[in-house]
């Protein structure tokens, strides 16, 4: 609960750093009522929508409300998907005014102390450090390979737990070893007739936990005729902390990031996880007011390519592909089709693939409500959306959930594992699928 004292910072903050034009340009026309998750689970509460929400943060600003538990629990429930940007007839970046308000309230509210240390261990003593990334994905893979996994789920341990991060643990990846991601390539050379020089974006949850996806992704960049150079000083793309309040480490990881790639004079520098590649395509607005690093951040993220794009352009599609004959659906990441604004190139390559009959989702742009951490945070309605995406999947009797993102991909895994559909259905990241039906 916060004190008056720190109300007051907070909503002299507001009227010192929202974009009061970007609050304006609302109409509040309600177009974005129908593209809102949350809006449509809380059963339409306003609140819970766009509009509502930036009349929430226009009250703080004009003085009319205090920054309130209600208003902060309003803010917090948002999955931050951005569905509601390109229906917005007046181009509201909400997204933006989303990312500020809740970097204002995270700077100036003093959480409980078990809060700050996990706050601490998570944006500060974890994800900006790759080297403690890989221990931790090693530690996963000890309690995989020992057969801690197997005492623990044969004496029901994991009962412990809430019911959706038991079924979380069922569906997490074979992690690889500490050799293994501790031996990664710096260059990979094109097969056959040199096409492009890319560089390729590894992530940090993406070259350990999906660290096979990570191997796919370059394999598949190289058929299709690139040379792939991979930077060893890049970092996380800091999306989970501009995410969550902590966008001065976003910043600063924003700034490794364009050190790592500015001077090696590629093509494009080539994501595979909408999220990661949503909040780099944005470097430029979130160093904007940096003098030393704005233009800097333009030349970076004027490179920024997802693999999809990638392949298309370079006529992937056309190659062989094929795979044993099965339904297959799509299931976009927010943020790749909402920030990155891609989302006919999944579906190009996908309808290219003998033997794979696809079939078109309904809803398949809604978010599936994964949204970095939210399924954590935010269980009951992630999984009340998480819900009702199950049951647009399995309208089109799909064997095979094809996504472009990791939490995407692991939160339909968990949809399939609640559904008891998981002996018939699978869920798979697409460049794996394309790995798959180029043959391996």
């Amino acid at each position: 609960m916060t004190t008056a004292k720190e109300r007051a910072t907070i909503q002299q903050q507001f009227q010192t750093r929202m974009n009061e034009d970007e609050l304006m340009n609302c109409m509040r026309c309600g177009f974005c009522l129908p593209t809102c998750p949350t809006y449509i689970e809380s059963g339409f509460q306003e609140s819970h929508s766009p509009r509502g929400r930036i009349a929430l943060m226009k009250a703080v600003v004009d003085g009319l409300i205090e920054p309130d538990e209600d208003v902060e629990r309003s803010l917090n429930m948002c999955l931050g998907c951005r569905a509601c940007e390109p229906v917005c007839p007046s181009g509201v970046r909400y997204g933006h005014l989303l990312e500020e308000a809740r970097d204002i309230i995270a700077q100036n509210k003093k959480y409980s102390l078990f809060v700050r240390i996990i706050r601490k261990i998570v944006f500060s003593g974890l994800f900006p450090h790759q080297n403690r990334m890989r221990l931790l994905t090693a530690l996963v893979g000890f309690y995989q390979r020992s057969g801690l996994q197997s005492l623990a789920r044969r004496f029901g341990l994991l009962n412990l737990l809430p019911r959706h991060l038991t079924t979380m643990e069922k569906v997490l990846p074979t992690v690889p070893t500490w050799k293994e991601m501790n031996d990664r390539p710096k260059q990979l050379t094109p097969q056959g007739i040199k096409k492009r020089r890319v560089a390729f974006f590894t992530g940090c949850l993406m070259d350990t936990m999906f660290m096979k996806t990570n191997d796919a992704t370059m394999e598949l960049l190289q058929r299709a005729g690139c040379e792939v150079v991979i930077p060893p000083a890049q970092a996380c793309c800091g999306a989970l902390h501009g995410h969550g309040g902590e966008k001065h480490q976003a910043k600063e990881l924003a700034k490794r990031n364009i050190e790592a790639f500015e001077q090696l004079n590629v093509d494009y520098i080539v994501t595979n996880a909408g999220g990661c590649g949503a909040f780099l395509v944005e470097y430029d607005h979130l160093l904007k007011d940096d003098a030393d690093w704005a233009e800097r951040a333009k030349a970076f993220t004027r490179k920024i390519k997802d693999i999809s794009e990638v392949l298309v352009e370079l006529n992937f599609h056309e190659t062989k592909l094929k795979v044993k004959p099965q339904v297959v659906t799509y299931q976009d990441s927010c943020h790749l089709r909402n920030v990155m604004k891609v989302a006919n190139a999944p579906r190009q390559l996908l309808q290219a693939i003998e033997g794979a009959e696809f079939r078109e989702m309904k809803d398949a742009d809604r978010c599936c409500g994964s949204a970095g951490i939210y399924n954590i945070v935010e269980p009951e309605m992630s999984m009340q959306i998480l819900d009702y995406k199950m049951q647009m999947a399995k309208q089109t009797k799909a064997t095979t959930i094809v996504t472009a993102n990791p939490g995407c991909l692991l939160q339909m895994k968990l949809g399939i594992e609640r559904e008891g559909l998981s002996s018939h259905m699978r869920a798979v990241h697409i460049v794996d699928f394309l790995l798959e039906a180029s043959g391996e």
